[in-house]
This record gives C-alpha cells, sequence and structure tokens, in this order.
C-alpha cells in the first residue's frame, strides 16, 4: 500500500516515525511519501518538506507568513495528486492539515487523523469539518473521546505513543549516560527545555538562563536543543555564559538525569512528566499574538500534563509571570523534597490515564483495516 503522512511539528516526527514502524509490520511492502523530518526520514525515504520549514508560532506570526503557508499548501496537494495515495494520514498540524483533509475528501482519498487536532481548546466548530472530511479519527488524549461523542462523532482512543517511545529505552548507567552527553559526573542536572522553535526559543531561553543562573553552585545547567536548530543560534543566545552546556539531539538522554526541568508548553511538558522528572511549564509570547489566544482557548491549562489530570499537577507560569524570579522560586520546590515527593507520587496517576502501553501498534491496525489489508 502507498501511504502519504503530514507531520509539521518535532512531536510529529516523533509520532510519525513510530507510526511507520508500526505500519511496516503490518504491511511489508508499504510505500511512504510524507512531510515530517529527521526520525520519519529513519524508518523512509527523505521528506518532502522538514517540518523545520513549516512551524510559525502564533498569530501574528502565522499572517507574516501567509503566502509561504499558502504556498505550501498548494504545492502539497499537487504532489498528493501525483503519489496517488491509498491513505492520506494526518498527524496533528491542524491549521494546514485540515485544509489538506478537505482536499482529499474532495478528490475521493480515505483520511485517517492520527493524534486530533486541539479543537477542545478552541474553535470548537472545526469539529464539524473533521467530521466531514475525514474516515477516522485516532485520538491519543483520554478525554477527547468523551469531548468528540459530544458532537455525535465517534472516534478511538488508541492511547499516547509517547509511554511506548520512553518506555523501550534500555537501562542505562548515569555515569555513562553523563560522559555521553558532554556532562560532569560529580553535579546534579536542571535540564532547560525552550521548546524547539526559534521564535519560541528565542525569547524563552534567556528567561530560564537567568532563573537558572541561580542554582550553578549545586547544579550544572544543561539546555536540550532542537533538532532543527544550528548549534550556533543557541550559542548566539547563551554569548560567554559558561554555567551551561548545549545538548544536541538527545532530549530524552538528558531527561533521564536531570533532577529538575523549565519545560515550554508543548509535548515536551508530558515527555518531561514520563520521565517523571518534576517540572515548572512556561510559556511566553508576541503579546498580541497572546491576547488573541486568551479570547479564544476555552481550557484551563496550557500543559498537557495538567489538561489529562484536569487539575494543576504541574505549576504553569505564563506571560508576565513567567519571569527569572517566579522560575527561581517554583524550580527551588521542584528540588525539594517535598516537590520531588509530590511530583513523582502524582505522575503514576498521569500514566494511568493515558491509557499503556502499545498506541502507534494500535493506531497500526486500525489503518490497516481501512485499508483493507488482513
Amino acid at each position: 500500500m502507498k501511504y502519504y503522512l503530514i507531520a509539521g511539528e518535532a512531536s510529529g516526527d516523533l509520532h510519525g516515525s513510530n507510526l511507520m514502524k508500526a505500519l511496516k509490520e503490518k504491511d511489508p511492502q508499504a510505500v511512504f511519501r510524507f512531510w515530517g523530518g529527521d526520525l520519519m526520514e529513519q524508518q523512509g525515504e527523505r521528506p518532502v518538506k522538514h517540518y523545520r520549514d513549516l512551524a510559525f508560532m502564533g498569530f501574528v506570526e502565522v499572517v507574516a507568513n501567509l503566502k509561504t503557508i499558502l504556498k505550501n499548501i498548494a504545492f502539497c496537494k499537487q504532489d498528493i495528486e501525483q503519489f496517488k495515495p491509498d491513505v492520506l494520514i494526518l498527524i496533528d498540524y491542524p491549521g494546514f492539515n485540515m485544509r489538506i483533509a478537505e482536499f482529499a475528501r474532495q478528490k475521493g482519498l480515505k483520511v485517517i487523523y492520527y493524534i486530533s487536532p486541539q479543537v477542545w481548546a478552541w474553535k470548537q466548530n472545526r469539529v464539524h469539518k473533521l467530521k466531514r472530511d475525514v474516515d477516522r479519527m485516532l485520538c491519543i488524549l483520554p478525554f477527547e473521546k468523551e469531548f468528540y461523542r459530544d458532537f455525535d462523532m465517534e472516534v478511538d482512543f488508541v492511547g499516547h505513543p509517547l509511554i511506548d517511545a520512553i518506555d523501550r529505552r534500555a537501562d542505562f548507567d548515569r555515569a555513562v549516560r553523563l560522559k555521553e552527553l558532554g556532562l560532569k559526573e560529580n553535579k546534579s542536572v536542571i535540564a532547560l527545555l525552550p521548546g524547539s522553535r526559534k521564535q519560541e526559543i528565542q525569547i524563552m531561553l534567556p528567561v530560564m538562563l537567568k532563573a537558572a543562573e541561580k542554582f550553578t553552585d549545586s547544579y550544572q545547567i544543561a539546555i536540550a536543543a532542537a533538532p532543527s536548530q544550528e548549534l550556533s543560534f543557541y550559542k548566539n543566545i547563551i554569548g560567554h555564559l559558561s554555567y551551561c552546556s548545549v545538548v544536541e539531539g538527545k532530549t530524552y538522554d538528558l531527561l533521564e538525569v536531570s533532577e529538575a526541568a523549565l519545560v515550554t508548553s508543548g509535548t515536551a511538558t508530558l515527555e518531561t512528566a514520563l520521565f517523571e522528572v518534576p517540572e515548572v511549564v512556561c510559556y511566553k509570547g508576541n503579546w498580541a499574538s497572546y491576547w488573541i489566544a486568551r479570547q479564544l482557548v476555552k481550557v484551563p491549562y496550557i500543559s498537557l500534563v495538567n489538561l489529562i489530570v484536569d487539575r494543576e499537577l504541574v505549576k504553569e507560569l505564563i506571560q508576565g509571570e513567567m519571569n527569572p524570579k517566579r522560575l527561581e522560586e517554583e524550580l527551588r520546590y521542584c528540588l525539594s523534597k517535598e516537590g520531588k515527593e509530590r511530583l513523582k507520587r502524582e505522575y503514576k496517576e498521569l500514566k494511568i490515564k493515558l491509557g499503556g502501553k502499545g498506541a502507534s501498534a494500535k493506531a497500526a491496525h486500525i489503518i490497516a483495516e481501512e485499508v483493507g489489508l488482513k
């Protein structure tokens, strides 16, 4: 069978790669064409477009890059028609993928949406377009099934693929792992995860660094560099600071050895929790984009961790509150005995709610059924 996949962000690249691997087990003759990143490339050919060229953060930034976005959409439609896939698999990335879903329906293509757009957070009327354009919706968050049911749309909850991605990692020797990361063996680690997009890193990282500076007597500070960004980009932000290191393309390795983390809102908040690392969730963006988002967003939290358990399990610092003083206060709590014990205990509840292992395999099984594989 021929599979066309579209992932527009780092998290979609991770989940897309695991799905491709599971599909190959179901269909050894599978042929893939995809938009994604380095992880998906390990399962197939080079991406048609890399997600680093697709991700624009915030309403203002999207408007500024609208010409590029529309050009990419037109090119994608043409590419799909030329490839003639048996199934189109869309992975999150709603602004782009929902337009492609409408096009695919008009062309009579089978459309599977893996990882629901966050329509429960804002612009809930988009559900009606999804009902019209998507043959099968595969959800990875437990509350999504009930949300869609309220709109008379049946979806499949397959569990969260991050559980598998993290669970399959081999046991490790802490001293060896620290050496591999270029970190000191005699000093505990605080991780900084400032996001994957240039715009957010430029805003988040300087504030994180200023807060982390207060802990350098007892801890070493390590920045998790996104695979989509060059090392020189981080070096320009860090300047002559000597108290931090940059870890390239090894975020999971870094989380395995970290005592606590400052994390930009997004999938990384859930990844950090699944590694049971105490964390502070942060977000600061363009004020105009943030103001618009506040008018539209309908959820009480910005982190997946808190949304899944439906309470503030981890602290969220947003916009004005995301400042060095508040970050320092909350980071001290995460490093305290009380904070560590509470967070690690409550992370176990989070894992139970996520539905256990096997999300990619379950998704591949459903897709195989849809395309007529036995």
